[in-house]
């Protein structure tokens, strides 16, 4: 199980696989009605509210959502798609569930993360993704290659976003792709950019940011490549 917090993201969730959520938790009011809800609820002194939570000052309620059974599952989904986002090593919780979130938006079909990444159900990561964690498959594996190998042989363009990229951003039109990104400060591994069939690099202006954040490198990149597609 994993919380996710506040009105917003239980909605979120709600819509995207309505069966996961268990049970919903609120901090005890009279002006909250306790019947007709669509979930079992139950009722925390303000305490026991607070103690759960990831916020400081919470509102609204917590809800407490199933995992899926296959994210640690070596297998991808049949029904891949062709828009999947790959992590490597990213390790601030805040950063996945921003990307998690920017793909679902986009509509990719599914987030790939090797398990050097932040726990994508983790509270920061699901605060971060505002409820969109369970909006497309999500995949923890220990042998990212392989499963980058196993892309490419079905035909995938397996784009990286790296700071040593020659190819432009712009110049890419694939028809199925996989967008990998790197570690916050490490970028990505030497064996993993050998597998990309494409290395980009966002230009910048290098004497006044050395590079960007992952979160916006990877959503300035999910967006060109899919108005591209």
């Amino acid at each position: 199980m994993f919380l996710a917090e506040g009105a917003r993201a239980i909605s979120q969730i709600s819509s995207a696989s309505p069966q996961s959520i268990q049970e919903l938790l609120y901090e005890e009011d009279e002006s909250i009605p306790r019947t007709g809800l669509a979930y079992p609820v139950r009722w925390l002194t303000r305490p026991q509210f607070k103690s759960v939570c990831l916020s400081k000052n919470p509102s609204g309620p917590l809800a407490v959502v199933s995992m899926p059974s296959d994210v640690e599952s070596p297998q991808l989904p049949k029904d891949r798609g062709d828009r999947i986002l790959i992590c490597e090593d990213i390790q601030d919780p805040g950063n996945i569930g921003t990307l998690i979130r920017t793909a679902a938006g986009l509509d990719f079909s599914g987030v790939l993360l090797n398990d050097k990444c932040a726990d994508p159900f983790g509270p920061k990561a699901v605060q971060a993704s505002a409820g969109t964690v369970l909006s497309l498959w999500l995949r923890r594996t220990p042998d990212l290659v392989k499963s980058i190998k196993g892309l490419v042989n079905r035909g995938f363009s397996c784009i990286a976003a790296d700071l040593r990229g020659t190819d432009a951003l712009g110049g890419l039109r694939p028809s199925r792709f996989a967008l990998i990104l790197g570690n916050e400060g490490n970028g990505l591994s030497d064996e993993t950019l050998g597998l990309a069939t494409h290395v980009v690099k966002i230009p910048i202006n290098s004497r006044k940011s050395e590079s960007l954040n992952v979160a916006a490198s990877g959503a300035i990149c999910m967006y060109a490549l899919t108005t591209q597609q």
